[in-house]
């Protein structure tokens, strides 16, 4: 873990061997104990399993940008092709037609019936759509674990009256540098 936005965070990852150590890769979704791990290591987890036999490496970038009049377009490309987007606006999407008015945690079913592959896109683009909405609440309204549901590792009760907010604030709006960017693909 190279970044972590609370002082606990840096537990996480032993908490994630834990849950997954000695597992099938071909059961790593339906493990469960998300809630105890962090989040998104545990989802990057689920992916890297389900990926780990492919021949070549999977590339996703997922782009969300900021609000403009109220809407954010939120778009997920494989091999620099857009594959799955859609616009949002307080959560709900505004289109497609077809998505109109649901709100992001309201996608479950639409994800259902779609096939694997667009499974995945559609799950991918949710996470970062919901994660991206955080950058519109001011740092003082989520600088305490302790009045956050235990979702995550990091927000268990027992966890949560210990963890202080860490890190600075990165904007990476005017396109100079890139999240990831002073990283070195392993491949």
């Amino acid at each position: 873990m190279r970044r972590a936005p609370w002082t606990t965070c840096p537990g996480a990852p032993q908490q994630l061997v834990q849950t997954f150590c000695g597992v099938a890769l071909d059961a790593f979704a339906a493990r469960g104990e998300k809630q105890i791990n962090c989040t998104h290591l545990h989802d990057l987890a689920v992916l890297a399993a389900g990926h780990a036999f492919d021949a070549a490496p999977l590339v996703y970038d997922i782009l969300v940008s900021d609000p403009v009049d109220g809407q954010r377009r939120a778009e997920l490309r494989c091999a620099g092709a857009t594959i799955l987007g859609w616009t949002e606006a307080g959560m709900r999407i505004v289109e497609p037609a077809e998505l109109a008015g649901l709100k992001l945690d309201e996608l479950r079913p639409w994800i259902a019936s779609l096939d694997p592959r667009r499974q995945e896109a559609a799950r991918l683009l949710r996470w970062a759509n919901t994660l991206a909405n955080g950058r519109m609440i001011p740092l003082e309204q989520q600088s305490d674990a302790s009045r956050m549901p235990p979702g995550c590792y990091t927000f268990q009760p027992h966890r949560a009256v210990q963890a202080r907010r860490v890190g600075v604030i990165r904007d990476f709006s005017d396109g100079v540098a890139q999240p990831l960017g002073e990283y070195e693909p392993a491949w």
